[in-house]
């Protein structure tokens, strides 16, 4: 299946439909108060970037994207097609980010289930199945973003392999090594690092890989600076440093086979973001913690020994 086969219907797909996994079955609730606020602050979250994106194909994505700008796809002059050519391209680059994550887990049987864990509406899940053939099972903190997940899947005849639960990631409802693979799609910055990857640890096959794309502050710029405080504000976040994530892997027996810094890749979505529609008001910060150093957008990529 391609994305052009995801008969993308309206950004809010309504009322349940008879067959479809939604979220209303009894699940535990969120563990602090919190992640209560967490899961208010998504339930509540209807940012046309967001959704406008995900109309292009479909694929409703919760990330950022990598990649040059293919400026060749933006001809039209100011309006609405010209609006809607850059809608275009920042909605291939932001799968062109969730096609590296999957690119990084490697090979996955297609008897295999893979854990997205934080993961939104449900683009990196379709994708994933899309392309590997697999049972993908997704938790999220917001009942909307799992049923909204799960309406998707059921539209597009695979909701018996692609499902979204409400669940806390730091008490995953799978038996231990169960996973082949998981990952954190900038859903990180919600947690301790060491109790999430002591999840994803548990729940993982020796050997299985798991990966993360994350924007984390740089430990050589000596604290969090303005700008990243400015995020964790937005976003009702908590950012963690690059030595964070590497020394909390050591700890739960993760060994990163690949660290790639993807700051430079990402600019290119920024700028042409903070010249669209969409913004949100966050766009300087971004770019401005990219240029000065203090914040960088990584992705890890680790084994379970």
């Amino acid at each position: 299946m391609t994305a052009t086969d995801l008969n993308p219907g309206p950004s809010n797909p309504g009322a349940s439909t008879p067959g479809t996994n939604t979220a209303t079955a009894f699940v535990p609730g969120p563990a602090t108060p919190y992640q209560d606020d967490i899961a208010r602050y998504w339930d509540q979250e209807a940012r046309p970037v967001n959704l406008r994106l995900g109309d292009v194909d479909g694929l409703y994505h919760h990330h950022y994207g990598i990649g040059d700008v293919d400026h060749g796809a933006i001809t039209a002059p100011e309006g609405a097609d010209r609006e809607k050519q850059v809608v275009a391209e920042l909605h291939r680059l932001e799968s062109a980010q969730a096609d590296l994550l999957l690119d990084h887990l490697g090979h996955v049987p297609r008897d295999a289930t893979l854990v997205d864990a934080g993961c939104g509406r449900g683009g990196s899940m379709m994708m994933a199945h899309q392309r590997f053939g697999c049972r993908v099972e997704g938790l999220t903190l917001s009942a909307k973003q799992a049923e909204f997940a799960n309406q998707r899947a059921h539209r597009t005849g695979v909701d018996q392999f692609v499902r979204a639960r409400v669940c806390n990631m730091l008490d995953m409802p799978f038996e231990t090594g169960q996973a082949a693979g998981s990952w954190n799609n900038e859903s990180s910055m919600y947690v301790d690092l060491q109790d999430l990857f002591a999840e994803h640890a548990r729940i993982l096959a020796v050997g299985g890989r798991y990966v993360t794309i994350t924007g984390c502050w740089n430990p050589a710029y000596g604290q969090p600076s303005k700008w990243v405080s400015q995020i964790n504000a937005h976003f009702e976040c908590n950012i963690h440093s690059r030595r964070e994530y590497l020394r909390a892997m050591a700890d739960n027996r993760l060994v990163p086979q690949a660290v790639v810094d993807l700051t430079p890749a990402t600019l290119p979505y920024w700028e042409l973001r903070a010249t669209s529609s969409l913004v949100t008001g966050i766009e300087e910060a971004f770019l401005s913690s990219y240029k000065d150093g203090s914040f960088q957008y990584l992705l890890i990529a680790a084994d379970r020994v």
